[in-house]
């Protein structure tokens, strides 16, 4: 296929879009591949929606060749589904909810699991039916708080989701590695740079978790990895706590004044003043602070929740958010505190909350208290003394306080020690892709999906679930590929292969631009022709910017039957002869 650009519906911008925080998002706005229509939604433009279903093309390819089969349900949706799975409650205001005329509830589809399930169900009742693999297409919907980052986080996104059916764990296990070879496949093809790190299920539930992740300075989602190959998104870390000790050689308890001191440096300094050691300095590691948050329920209600840890460490709020989901966290506020009026801000004690024991006596003040693996048993902290201006020293873990749980959320460093023993961590930014999880029976429960097995008996079928972000790709691949000049797209996913640039005014640079162009596309290639009446400055300029991977120069040269052949992707530049132009271009091509 042939296009003009003084035809093709598209305008190059010369500013940034205001609040582009990221290449992608600028330079897929000021090239007119997308354009703004409301926070976190956009309109795709000619050039933006062919690169869409490029990347559509290679997920359906890989979808079909492991046996899946494509359907597409409605983007709106009835509530009624997503109450028996308690999901419509779950997903907060992340919901897009709608009313029709007849006051019935609506929702805008943020994941189908309930509708796959409710098809299956409806269509299969025997064993000999599965396995199965449907997948789907299509607009997603979800009410973000703070969209972002252009297409990486919008309020509407296309999305692949593909759902598998079994009838046990092993049929589920052969699906999830099917589904993972198929996305190894679809992300090398798109050309990025991903690594495959465990996760956590969140909302979606289910077992087995990992995480496709396209490595990304500007990405919002943290990963970590070792030189033995662990490799694991931030908030499913789990660290290996430390042995327990034994409680009966710890020190006595001992209450000591801190005057003024309310912060872990000034306790340190402190310490390191007025009661010094001689075999080591008092260090934050050995500090126990406490943290309370407010958790609120999707159900409406609320409690607070106090969190122990290390005081040289601070509390990752997306490991936290992440934990707690579908609930939402937020820091104790001035109101808050002005209804516990017994806790004194920067000297809390384990020992005076609820859950902790003090000399054998249940406190009172109905917050829940969970510790860092970090406070085992025996392990012993300065801490305060939930006294004004006072510590104490000497509080150990199972003798003078107990938790109610563990809470694994503080935040990872680099040079961490890896969970598995497999050397220090590395800390690196990612951008999600990809997410696979075993979803186990907990949507065919809730929704009745059951079959006949060979015995005659009915039994719940085991599910998993596998999204691949289509829109967020084109970010991520432009994320990759821009450069300080504008987009730069691989070959297989440029809306053109090819971009001729005639420049002048002699008619006959158009003509051999039209000659050659028809070569190409004899030979299945699509090319972009700039038939403009534009100086060559501004030819060059939306050449570099639009980022199609080969760009033909056809100029003053021509006469002496000098063409110039410049490779966007690495900026070499080729004067090559008239007569070989379409032979070079195709050996550019296909490199």
């Amino acid at each position: 296929m042939i296009s003009t650009l003084s035809k093709l519906f598209v305008r190059t911008l010369r500013d940034d879009p205001a609040a582009a925080e990221v290449p992608s998002h600028r330079w897929l706005v000021r090239a007119g591949y997308i354009r703004r229509a409301a926070p976190g939604i956009y309109t795709w433009l000619p050039l933006g929606l062919k690169v869409l279903q490029k990347v559509e093309t290679i997920v359906r390819e890989e979808m079909d060749a492991i046996g899946g089969q494509e359907v597409h349900f409605p983007a709106l949706l009835p509530r009624e589904p997503y109450e028996l799975t308690n999901r419509w409650t779950e997903y907060g205001d992340n919901l897009f909810r709608v009313v029709d005329r007849k006051g019935a509830d609506m929702l805008l589809g943020p994941t189908h699991e309930e509708m796959f399930t409710l098809l299956v169900s409806d269509l299969y009742s025997s064993y000999k039916d599965l396995p199965l693999t449907l997948y789907q297409i299509q607009s997603k919907y979800r009410d973000e708080a703070r969209p972002r980052a252009g297409l990486l986080r919008g309020r509407e996104f296309v999305m692949k989701d593909s759902y598998s059916f079994d009838l046990d764990q092993e049929g589920l296990d052969a699906a999830y590695a099917r589904h993972r070879e198929a996305y190894i496949r679809i992300f090398e093809r798109l050309g990025l740079e991903f690594v495959i790190v465990t996760a956590m299920a969140g909302a979606m539930g289910g077992s087995r978790s990992e995480e496709f992740l396209a490595v990304a300075d500007n990405g919002e989602d943290t990963f970590v990895r070792s030189p033995g190959g662990y490799a694991a998104n931030v908030e499913a870390v789990r660290i290996a706590p430390p042995e327990a000790l034994d409680v009966a050689a710890a020190p006595e308890m001992a209450q000591f004044p801190t005057p003024g001191v309310g912060t872990i440096a000034g306790l340190v300094e402190l310490l390191n003043a007025q009661l010094p050691r001689e075999d080591r300095a008092w260090e934050g590691a050995e500090t126990l602070k406490n943290v309370l948050f407010m958790v609120s329920a999707p159900d409406g209600t609320s409690y607070p929740l106090a969190l122990g840890l290390p005081g040289d460490r601070q509390v990752d709020v997306k490991r936290l958010e992440a934990a707690m989901e579908p609930a939402e966290v937020a820091t104790f506020t001035p109101e808050d505190f002005a209804k516990y009026p017994e806790l004194k801000i920067g000297f809390i004690s384990p020992v005076s909350l609820d859950g902790a024991r003090v000399l054998g006596e249940e406190s009172s003040t109905g917050i829940r208290y969970v510790t860092d693996p970090r406070v085992v048993d025996g392990s012993h902290w300065v801490t305060g003394a939930n006294v004004v201006d006072q510590h104490l020293s000497g509080v150990t873990a199972g003798r003078d306080f107990t938790s109610d749980g563990v809470l694994d959320v503080a935040e990872v460093r680099e040079g961490d020690p890896a969970p598995d023993g497999s050397g220090p961590l590395t800390l690196a930014r990612g951008i999600e892709m990809g997410h696979i999880f075993q979803l186990g029976k907990k949507y065919a429960e809730s929704l009745g999906l059951k079959v006949l097995d060979q015995n005659g008996k009915l039994q719940v079928v085991t599910m998993g679930s596998y999204g691949v972000g289509v829109s967020r790709a084109v970010a991520a691949v432009a994320e990759a590929t821009s450069d300080d000049k504008g987009l730069c797209w691989p070959v297989a996913l440029a809306p053109y292969p090819v971009h001729i640039v005639a420049t002048g005014k002699d008619q006959a640079v158009f003509d051999e631009a039209a000659r050659i162009a028809g070569e190409l596309d004899a030979l299945g290639i699509d090319v972009l022709v700039d038939d403009r009446k534009a100086s060559p400055g501004v030819k060059f300029a939306d050449a570099e910017i639009l980022g199609m991977p080969v760009i033909l120069v056809i100029g003053r040269g021509l006469a002496e039957g000098k063409l110039e052949l410049r490779d966007r992707r690495t900026g070499d530049k080729t004067e090559i002869a008239v007569g070989d132009a379409v032979t070079a271009i195709s050996e550019l091509l296909a490199r």
